[in-house]
């Protein structure tokens, strides 16, 4: 069963990964098609066709290596030299040999994106801000998804919460440091066990004070070592007062100022069942939002975290468990995650906030100002809309468009680094995976 709840477990996390890359794609293709772009194709996914269909202008389809998903926009980047003798030509050059064909051949698949005599407008021809608002609007499709996924796990699930109904009563007070769990001969009974408290019944008040949660309950107790107190309890629809005698017990709290304290409280010896407690609508949006700020704070430190990965995997030394992982490693989370004696909530509750916390770190990295990512994409258009208004200003004639194929090499340049930074992720995952289960 272990075995099969694992397996459950990765796929829900690769339909959840697919779900949010179809999303990714579709805040690109909507405002894409708003803005009137003519649009070919729409794939899940790269490398061999698996299946695919026509609709109007798009092919949509699914390719067989789910890494991601595109769209095929007419026009991303202006037409070549005397491919359009209406449109504004492209020159210059991006250097000789190997790069220069590069961009030869970025500049032809681009020219085959445009149709001749079409009334509709290409991507480099759009205003600015409609460029810009086609680019982001695949992450912030991401960050949407977050927030729903955050809101169905803390205000539809709710998180645990300690009830005011007893799960257990322990028999016995077992001695200071004893390294077994069984009562002995000898063992002093239980306080809770001593008043007659059972595992079921509901606390309505202690020490004459109503409580609506066990943690109310727990610092009256704890406050009154030694002394008589009267607990109500609800029992089979009928209420019953009982009296405990807390006894004193050493115990270590954290303090604020991240140390440790020891106390002597007062211990009766029971443990709450767990209930579920939903949080306010806005908690999913508020969850995704601080969310975000840590995966930044990651995400612009990735390659020095790449590097502390490979030293971990290297030396065998533990990994920080804040740090990146690969597909691979958020799958084996998620199986560990579905394969865990959890109740079955709790299990859905953190399968739901890692594919919600997945869909961040898609949204901040795609926000990165580096070709092919949609955020290098923004930044070509700032760049042409900061040439047209400067030229504006001064009433100098139009610019040419900006030609983004002449970054080619600093976009093969980038494909390379997240090819070694994922493969590094990939074999850490596997040699070195992080620890989520103590």
């Amino acid at each position: 069963m272990t075995a099969l709840a694992f397996i459950i477990g990765v796929v829900l996390l690769v339909v959840g990964l697919a779900v949010s890359i179809a999303l990714h794609e579709i805040g690109h293709l909507v405002p894409a098609k708003l803005f009137g772009v003519r649009v070919s194709r729409y794939m899940i996914g790269f490398g061999p066709t698996i299946w695919s269909r026509r609709f109007g202008e798009t092919e949509y389809g699914f390719k067989a290596l789910p890494l991601g998903g595109y769209i095929a926009m007419s026009g991303m980047y202006p037409p070549s030299p005397g491919a359009d003798p209406a449109a504004p030509a492209a020159t210059g050059r991006a250097g000789g040999g190997f790069f220069a064909t590069m961009v030869q051949d970025a500049r032809a698949a681009n020219d085959e994106t445009l149709v001749a005599g079409d009334t509709k407008p290409a991507f480099y021809q759009l205003p600015v801000w409609k460029r810009i608002v086609i680019m982001l609007g695949g992450p912030v499709m991401n960050l949407l998804f977050s927030m729903v996924l955050f809101g169905i796990a803390l205000s539809a699930i709710g998180v645990p919460v300690a009830t005011t109904t007893i799960a257990a009563v322990n028999e016995c007070v077992l001695p200071s440091g004893a390294d077994r769990e069984t009562c002995a001969a000898g063992d002093p009974t239980s306080p809770a066990a001593a008043a007659g408290i059972r595992p079921g019944d509901v606390i309505v008040s202690v020490g004459g004070t109503p409580v609506s949660s066990f943690a109310e309950a727990t610092a009256i107790i704890q406050d009154a070592p030694g002394r008589s107190l009267p607990v109500v309890v609800e029992r089979d629809g009928a209420e019953q007062t009982l009296s405990v005698t807390p006894i004193s017990a050493e115990r270590t709290f954290a303090t604020e100022d991240g140390g440790s304290r020891t106390a002597e409280v007062g211990f009766v010896g029971m443990t709450a069942a767990l209930g579920y407690e939903p949080q306010p609508i806005w908690s999913g949006p508020e969850a995704a939002l601080e969310r975000t700020g840590a995966v930044a704070s990651v995400m612009w430190q990735l390659p020095v975290r790449i590097y502390d990965t490979a030293v971990t995997t290297i030396t065998g030394n533990e990994r920080d468990p804040n740090g990146p992982l690969s597909v691979v490693g958020a799958g084996r989370i998620a199986g560990e995650l579905a394969a865990t004696e959890a109740p079955i909530l709790d299990r859905a509750s953190m399968l739901i906030g890692l594919l919600a916390s997945l869909n961040i770190a898609l949204f901040v990295f795609n926000l990165l100002p580096l070709l092919p990512l949609d955020g290098g994409h923004v930044v070509v258009a700032l760049w042409d809309g900061l040439k047209r208004s400067w030229a504006k200003l001064f009433r100098r004639p139009p610019p040419r468009p900006v030609d983004a194929t002449r970054l080619v090499p600093v976009t093969f340049a980038v494909f390379i680094g997240l090819v070694v930074m994922g493969g590094v992720l990939i074999i850490a995952d596997v040699v070195n995976p992080i620890a989520i289960l103590g």
